[in-house]
């Protein structure tokens, strides 16, 4: 068997692929990342990510790269306003945040940890055996073969992984296109939740005193073939035939368009191949959900794959890649597809929209369509228990500890699993022993109201790495039952 030159490639340097990256190093794990690309990209893309995924940079201490950034309070489900203040946590979003920042903070946070980047390298194929994955690369110096454990694509919704691999990729072809550009120079209304038009839709978000984001959608527009943009004339005369303003003098920095081409991965995993982000699901982009979909799909990987690694996974935790992401894919498809409707229909959907407007005057509407965007309440099988924090994400919360305050996502930060210890019994160090090079063992209390109302009923918790909750032992339980947790997520134990 030849030796392997790493332990997981991963096709693609976007903001997935890098996240993964750290996460495996996180674990402890060898990465080489190739991208096509010969340099970082300095366009904006997507500008912020959903409230789950704010939460999800905070466990693992990268919010203060970010320099500092509002979020949102106020947002859409297809175009109907929502204030996403209404659930706990909510928001409609980081403020301003372009894309360019996001890959940069990951590929510097990458590469402190010692991710290998390499751009400039394009897989071009592979051959997948029972011990490992070997990839064909053009790099600046010839071809190359690179091998490897483990191969995973995020290479965006034009995968090479997933086209090579043979993974269907079913769904809806386009039937509308949005174009968009970055324009200094120019003045015009602000519309960051979009605004109707006789001929279609309009979004203008403000960047700089003179610079804006404008997004527009012309009814009756087929999708062009390709990726070719339209020229800034295009945007101008299809800008003023919309709103009537001019906007044919200003500079535009990035031109692009987008389509509601909305596809996902039969399968997130094919043997030691396997997808994220784009590469597994593509869809109509509202919301900032993409780019954060990609993002937690990431973080549910990374830590499965370093402890397959390892050799300590136990039977089936990797599948569980698939089994908790795809789900998730898929409802974010279903609802970008029902806001597709909503937002840019026209007045064949008006009955639909008055609807569905009706409806949000009920609170219960109003949570559930917020919390569809935010990610907040995504819950994963876990096993048996009713506790509400069970399969959740463990929400951000003030806690004391022994050794002073802390919190619940910094007791994240290392990317390792945490046992929270919320009662004065004796046996879950005990219990947890075994599992110490692999999990954290903490005593904590709630600081506040938020705290013991929502530890309410739990005397210890088992968090996994990614942040969500895969036990809860109730008052009374037998450190035994812990035991056997950490054995289900974490495997045999190292020692013990």
């Amino acid at each position: 068997m030849p030796a392997n030159d790493t332990d997981v490639i991963i096709a693609g340097a976007g903001p997935v692929g890098l996240m993964l990256a750290a996460e495996l190093r996180l674990g402890g794990v060898r990465v080489v990342v190739l991208e096509r690309s010969t340099d970082p990209t300095d366009q904006t893309r997507a500008l912020g990510f959903t409230s789950r995924t704010i939460e999800v940079f905070d466990q693992r201490g990268l919010l203060p790269r970010f320099g500092g950034f509002g979020t949102i309070p106020i947002g859409h489900f297809g175009g109907l306003t929502l204030d996403y203040r209404e659930v706990p946590g909510g928001s409609y979003g980081a403020a301003g945040v372009p894309q360019s920042l996001t890959s940069s903070i990951l590929d510097e946070w990458g590469t402190e940890l010692g991710a290998d980047i390499r751009r400039g390298w394009t897989v071009t194929g592979f051959d997948a055996d029972l011990d490992g994955v070997s990839v064909a690369v053009d790099s600046p110096d010839g071809p190359r073969r690179l091998r490897a454990a483990y191969l995973v694509g995020c290479d965006g919704g034009r995968s090479t992984v997933r086209k090579l691999a043979g993974i269907d990729f079913p769904g809806q072809d386009a039937v509308m296109e949005l174009a968009f550009a970055e324009v200094d120079g120019i003045r015009v209304k602000p519309r960051p939740n979009g605004e109707r038009v006789p001929g279609g839709l309009v979004l203008a978000f403000q960047q700089g005193a003179d610079r804006f984001r404008v997004t527009y959608y012309e009814r009756g527009v087929v999708p062009r073939p390709g990726t070719e943009p339209p020229s800034y004339p295009e945007v101008a005369a299809a800008w003023l035939r919309l709103t009537g303003e001019d906007i044919s003098a200003g500079s535009p920095s990035w031109i692009g368009r987008f389509t509601d081409a909305s596809r996902q991965a039969a399968e997130y995993r094919r043997g030691r191949v396997l997808l994220a982000g784009d590469a597994a699901h593509i869809h109509l982009p509202i919301g900032g959900q993409g780019m954060s979909t990609g993002l937690q799909d990431a973080v549910n990987l990374g830590w499965k794959l370093a402890a397959e690694i390892h050799g300590h996974a136990p039977d089936g935790l990797l599948d569980t890649y698939h089994s908790e992401r795809h789900p998730v894919g898929a409802r974010v498809i279903r609802n970008t597809l029902a806001q597709r409707i909503l937002y840019v229909g026209g007045p064949e959907v008006a009955p639909i929209r008055d609807l569905v407007t009706e409806l949000t005057a009920y609170a219960d509407v109003r949570r559930h369509l917020i919390n569809t965007v935010t990610g907040l309440t995504i819950r994963y099988d876990v096993g048996p228990g009713e506790h509400p924090l069970l399969g959740c994400r463990l929400p951000g919360l003030d806690l004391a500890a022994a050794d002073g305050p802390t919190s619940t996502l910094r007791l994240l930060h290392r990317a390792r699993g945490v046992v929270l210890v919320l009662d004065d019994g004796s046996g879950w160090a005990e219990a947890a022993a075994p599992w110490a090079e692999r999990v954290d063992t903490v005593s904590v209390r709630p600081a506040d109201a938020d705290g013991a109302a929502a530890f309410a009923g739990a005397a210890a918790l088992l968090v996994r790495p990614d942040g969500y909750v895969a036990w809860v032992g109730p008052p009374g339980t037998s450190p035994q039952h812990l035991a056997d947790a950490l054995l289900r997520w974490f495997g045999k134990p190292a020692v013990g």
